[in-house]
């Protein structure tokens, strides 16, 4: 398994297609529609901007996506992101979700990044599974918030701190988005 970060022109279908189950036979998206490959595009692209989308390959196909993105628009959220993985059916539970996460994380704390979160659709034991082995914990579940396939859905939500700096007083570093952190990582160390 190879992992690498999203080629908005390359990936965008397969992530799309990918997703399209998630979207249309399960409540673990609230999506309605799936997105086609057009508007995944836009939505990798856009999400690269902030945090890193990563894709793992297994022989040059892509068999899952991680992704991190801003937790809430307000100024004072900025510090926090939400996480997300999806993996293509055929190939969860071989470690995709974990992989990617294992790569995601470190960059995110590289950005100076504080909390991530995730919110996950209930029943989804795989995904607490997965979220429990990075080091998230339960913070606390918002019950019946979600409608979808003609029943409420309790979304469960999990956390962790990337950053010392959320127990502390004082107020953490600026996040360095993406794209910037990638310029200066390219920046020869004299």
């Amino acid at each position: 398994m190879r992992l690498r970060v999203a080629d908005p022109r390359t990936d965008a279908a397969r992530v799309a297609e990918i997703y399209r189950p998630y979207v249309e036979d399960s409540i673990i998206s609230f999506e309605e529609v799936a997105p086609s490959a057009a508007a995944m595009a836009q939505r990798i692209a856009g999400a690269l901007e902030l945090a890193p989308w990563l894709v793992a390959e297994e022989e040059g196909r892509v068999i899952g996506y991680a992704y991190a993105a801003r937790h809430r628009d307000r100024a004072g959220y900025r510090w926090s992101v939400d996480l997300t993985a999806y993996v293509d059916s055929e190939f969860r539970g071989r470690g995709v979700g974990k992989a990617l996460y294992g790569a995601l994380l470190p960059t995110l704390r590289r950005q100076r990044f504080v909390n991530a979160y995730a919110g996950i659709g209930l029943p989804n034991d795989a995904s607490v599974a997965l979220h429990r082995s990075i080091g998230m914990s339960l913070i606390g579940v918002y019950e019946r918030v979600g409608w979808k396939l003609g029943s409420w859905v309790d979304v469960a939500w999990y956390g962790m701190y990337l950053s010392e700096a959320a127990r502390g007083k004082s107020a953490p570093l600026e996040p360095i988005p993406y794209r910037l952190l990638e310029e200066i990582e390219r920046i020869p160390k004299t």
